[in-house]
């Protein structure tokens, strides 16, 4: 088993590419953390995955909730040895000069915000047991920017900039940290990229995608299992395009 023992804290992980990451890491044995702001889908995966799940509640934008995460894995678990930074959020795809402040803000909340408080709040924890792993799930439109998505695109290509320098800073620390960028997946987010979800817009995306899909939660969570296994010793400041070929 790859993360036997291994203690697993995964934001997001009620739904989506999150729940995908967490069944994976559980069925490879870690303990995983199942966070979330909706606390009744956060248990539903916690009970699906068993007695080596604990599901919290968590806005992952809010330093007093993400101390507390903290506080109780540790008091469940003992230790936290993964991070992966999976939750987010985004504006409708609309004109840049649409999206409201308070849009733009809880962007920049729940998908910066969070890699900042989760990092003040975790990674003493990692250097003093020595090693760690983070992964940030941030997306090709941090690389690649799809029209009317500029705030989303915006924040996550900080989210990548986030990673590249956190792997610098923490390497002699033993903390590796990697990124994952998925193209556009079947989650709850896919209508607000696409401003509608219809037939001929999904078509639209797929045809960005020369491997001629969506994305999947499966696909997320065998390469966040990779990054997170001591396979990926040697891989650390690395954002991985799991894209079908989108960014080439």
């Amino acid at each position: 088993m790859r993360l036997k023992n291994k203690i697993a804290i995964i934001t997001g992980a009620g739904s989506g590419f999150g729940k995908g990451i967490a069944i994976r890491f559980a069925e490879e044995e870690a303990k995983v953390v199942i966070v979330d702001i909706n606390i009744d889908s956060a248990e539903k995966v916690a009970m699906e995955i068993g007695k080596n799940a604990l599901a919290i509640k968590c806005d992952v934008s809010q330093d007093g909730d993400v101390a507390s995460l903290f506080e109780q894995t540790l008091e469940q678990f003992g230790s936290a040895d993964i991070l992966v930074n999976n939750a987010g959020t985004t504006h409708r795809n609309k004109p840049m000069t649409e999206v409201t402040e308070k849009e733009f803000d809880q962007i920049f909340a729940v998908n910066v915000k969070s890699v900042f408080l989760t990092a003040k709040h975790g990674v003493p924890l990692m250097k003093k047991k020595g090693q760690g792993v983070i992964l940030n799930v941030a997306s090709t439109a941090g690389q690649r920017p799809r029209p009317g998505l500029t705030w989303y695109n915006t924040s996550k290509g900080a989210m990548i900039t986030a990673t590249k320098a956190m792997a610098i800073e923490l390497a002699t620390f033993k903390i590796r940290v990697n990124a994952i960028n998925p193209v556009a997946g079947e989650t709850g987010m896919l209508h607000l990229f696409m401003g509608e979800d219809t037939p001929e817009k999904r078509a639209q995306f797929v045809s960005s995608i020369p491997w001629g899909r969506l994305s999947q939660p499966e696909d997320m969570s065998n390469a966040a299992l990779f990054l997170c296994s001591e396979e990926a010793d040697m891989i650390t400041g690395t954002c991985m395009d799991v894209d079908g070929g989108r960014c080439i």
